[in-house]
């Protein structure tokens, strides 16, 4: 598999991942698309690292725990733009 065909890939499961932690926290979230990505590819690498922690690299992180831990990050980026006064639903 070539390096672009895997970096689609990744950035489209992290799309998803991402999505659906931003389904189980309730509320607006202002993201992009490509900040949805990053955030759920962030999420799948923090259970990676949880998981690798847990069962000493015998199995994955799985689907669930990069979700829960996405929603974490989502909860996370939340509560950094309510302390910098950025409201969810900005007039310009």
């Amino acid at each position: 598999m070539s390096l672009i065909l895997y970096l689609i890939v990744v950035l489209f499961t992290g799309l998803i991942v991402g999505a659906l932690a931003r389904l189980i926290v309730p509320g607006p979230d202002p993201m992009s698309l490509f900040q949805t990505a990053l955030l759920g590819i962030a999420g799948s690498i923090i259970a990676g690292l949880i998981s690798l922690w847990i069962f000493h690299g015998r199995a994955g992180g799985g689907i669930i725990l990069s979700v829960v831990c996405s929603a974490i990050l989502v909860l996370i980026v939340r509560r950094s733009r309510e302390r910098r006064g950025m409201s969810p639903r900005r007039r310009f």
